[in-house]
This record gives C-alpha cells, structure tokens and sequence, in this order.
C-alpha cells in the first residue's frame, strides 16, 4: 500500500445529494486490487491524517503539505477528432459542423493522422486533471481503434465509439447503413470490457441517421446491455426544427430515440437544452443522463441548459467540456461556465427566468462523482471513497500567486472551491495518478 498526505475533498459515496467531505489535514491510502501484477489500485481508507496514520504504521507516507488531492477529473462528453477544431468561428452549430468539423473529421480516414490526434488529445485530457472521459470518435473504425489502444497502454478509464451517420452527411463522413452497425457490434467485440476501456453506441445525432440505422443501434444497445450509448439531443433551435421535419409524429426530439430503443442507463445525451419536463421524466424513469456543455453552447449560441428543472425532475446530469465546439479542456473552465449559466438560466421559450447559483461543491460533484453517476461508475471513479479506483490529481494553489492568496482568505469550503474555479487552469495540475500509478 500507498499512502498520501495533503488536503482532501472527496464526496460521500451514501448520500443522494453532492456532499462534499474535507480534510485540511488528510491521509489518502491506496492498494492494490489483487495479486496480479499491475492490477488497479483503489482506495483503500481516506480521511484525517492523525485518525489513519496510527492505522496503517507501516505504510510509508508522501506528504505534499499546501496542495490539494481531489479526485480525476471526468468529462462527460467530448469529441477527440475535433482537438484541432477549437477556436473555429461559425454562426451557429449546423455552419459550424457543414465548414469545419467535417472535413477536419473526413482526415480521419488515415490511421496515422488519426493516430496523431489521438495523442495529442489524451495529452490533454492528462494535463487537465482528466482520468475519465467518454469520446466520440469519427465514422471511420480505425479512429476507434487507435483511440482505445494509445488509451490502454496509458491505463485510462476511456470509453469511446465509431459515429453512426448515414445521411445527411457529406462524403469521406458518411457511413454505409449496414456497414456502420457491423463495424460497431465488430469494435464492441474487440474493446469493450478490456482493462478499462468501454465502447459507446454513438449514433451522431437523429438527423444524420435513418431510421434502419437508428433501430440497428437500438437493436446492439439491447444486445449488450454494458455498453454506453452517447449522442446529441436538443442543442440548438434550427437542429430542432429540423428534427419535427423529419419526424413529425415523435411527441419530442428526445422521444425519437425512445422509439427506437436508445434511453436506458449509460445512454449519455449531450446538451439537453431544449426538453420539456415530460422529457426531463422520461429521462429520469429510464436512467438517461444529460452531458451539460456550456462553454460549447456559449461559444455556439445554442442556448443554456435549465439547471432547475433538471434538478426538480431528478433526472441525471454532469460537466462536459464538448472539445472542440467547447473551448477547453480545463474543468475549471468547465465549471465556471456552468456556474455563469446556471445564474442566466432561460426556459425552453426563450424568456428569461430567475437562475439558480450553483454550489461550488456541485460543481465539483458534476465534474466528478455526479458525472461517474451519470455514467453508472458510481463507487468506480469521481471519488476517493474506498472502493474507488485511485484516480486522483495534486493540486498546487502555489503556481497561481493570486489563487493561493484568494484560498489563504477563504473562510468556508463553499468560499474555498468557489476561488478553484474561479481563479484555477491547467497549471495547478502538478501530478496526476491513473488507477493509483503517477502519470509519467
């Protein structure tokens, strides 16, 4: 076993709201899962230092006093082959797709552009503090295969699929119908379940798939109950009136991948701007969860996700960074936005409403542990309650002169998260721990 001294924020893995646990002074003690050599590490006991020390005497102790220990970050949705698409300006999301993201995403039928991109992004997300991150891929098999294989040889947490769209999509993007879901169920085959890698059923969103693909991917979604499903649902208004054009008779946007067999748990939508509450419940009875995207749906125009009703429906939710119609990888950059959209919340008529100021602690909490939940990784990742796999970031407030004087003042938890996500980037990251071994 492993022991590590710092501060420590964890979350309390039996409570049915974010609650936050804190320990200025903190012992976090990892081991081994099993005998096997390279088997995952996982929490093993996290608390007061003074309390666990005397527990585990011969354990030996790192100590990083003035730094903060959290727990990996996760991000929720993502597009890997559009690293190199951020900071691209379109009028909206349609433009945005039609002049850049595909033919930036057609390159992607060359394995070793692929294979470029993909180290670059999972350099990124390392970077950032993110251990966990469920990604799209493109419409090519290979973008997949490259993808999980750098992923697994760094031991991440990644779970990732090939783009279902055959329509509607220009050439060197769009997929053949049945290819597409032979390819899908063949990389489901070949990458779910191994070490800790997971595949994600991902038709691109309803627009771009016909109905016979769209049932095909219901159809492996029942299959193999264990995989994920990912897409996009209500992220702008001309994409949803382009959705009743083509399905007139769906009672919603959502409800289209209803009929086709597409929410269940580990079915993660994206955005989630545009639902009404009896979307916001069918979400809730089925176990569907929102990726709520908000630097990506600032920068497009697209609108603001209702933190109030989603909160009174009960559905679930968590952070996502939507790299690359998102502008960062940075969590805090994530959560910041959040908070900015949760106080200008806007009904789905587009008239203003009073917001709500999101805690600092949930905003952490959807950016980690909500996050696992809405993924179904509770007990498995976002936290550093014991069972957990050891997937944790050192945070050093030292590297921002500014932010390590703003938490000297602060004189609550509340205050002190609040000034991370304010003030935090990329730079505070000074050590990050996959599955209880230090990123080299």
């Amino acid at each position: 076993m492993k022991a590590y001294r710092a501060s420590l924020l964890w979350f309390d893995a039996a409570a049915a709201q974010p609650t936050p646990r804190y320990e200025a002074d903190g012992l976090l003690v990892v081991g081994p899962a099993g005998e096997t050599p390279g088997a995952v590490r996982r929490v093993v006991a996290v608390g007061a230092y003074r309390e666990l020390a005397q527990r585990y005497p011969g354990v030996a102790v790192e100590h990083f006093p003035g730094r903060l220990i959290a727990p990996g970050f996760i991000d929720l949705h993502v597009h890997y082959p559009q690293t190199d698409v951020i900071g691209s300006p379109a009028e909206g999301l349609l433009p945005w797709l039609e002049h850049y993201t595909f033919p930036h995403e057609a390159r992607f039928a060359d394995p070793a552009y692929a294979d470029e991109v993909a180290e670059v992004f999972l350099d990124e997300l390392l970077r950032h503090g993110v251990t966990t991150a469920l990604t799209f891929a493109t419409s090519h098999p290979g973008s997949v295969d490259v993808l999980l294989g750098r992923a697994r040889t760094r031991g991440l947490r990644l779970v990732a699929g090939k783009v279902l769209q055959d329509r509607h999509s220009p050439d060197g993007v769009r997929d053949d119908t049945e290819q597409g879901l032979i390819d899908t169920e063949a990389l489901i085959g070949r990458w779910h379940g191994v070490d800790r890698l997971g595949y994600a059923i991902t038709p691109r969103f309803a627009p771009s798939c016909s109905d016979a693909q769209m049932r095909g991917a219901g159809e492996l979604a029942a299959c193999h109950p264990s995989v994920w499903i990912q897409s996009h649902v209500a992220e702008n208004l001309d994409e949803v009136r382009w959705v009743h054009e083509l399905y007139p008779h769906a009672r919603s946007y959502l409800g289209v991948y209803e009929g086709f067999g597409l929410l269940r748990e580990r079915a993660v939508y994206a955005h989630c701007i545009y639902l009404d509450d009896t979307d916001r419940a069918l979400m809730r009875d089925t176990g569907a969860a929102a990726a709520v995207s908000p630097t990506s749906n600032l920068f497009l125009g697209s609108g603001f996700f209702d933190y109030d009703r989603a909160r009174q429906s009960g559905m679930r939710y968590g952070l996502a960074s939507d790299v690359g119609g998102g502008t960062s990888f940075n969590p805090f950059h994530t959560m910041l936005a959040a908070y900015y959209v949760g106080r200008a919340s806007v009904n789905g008529g587009g008239t203003h409403k009073q917001g709500v100021s999101l805690a600092p602690s949930e905003l952490w909490w959807q950016h980690t542990a909500g996050a696992a939940h809405a993924m179904g990784l509770d007990g498995v990742v976002g936290n550093l309650a014991p069972g957990c796999e050891a997937d944790w970031v050192l945070l050093n407030p030292q590297r921002l002169p500014l932010l390590a004087r703003r938490l000297g003042q602060a004189e609550t938890l509340e205050e002190y998260l609040f000034a991370w996500v304010v003030l935090a980037d990329d730079r505070v990251v000074e050590r990050v721990s996959i599955a209880g071994a230090p990123v080299a």
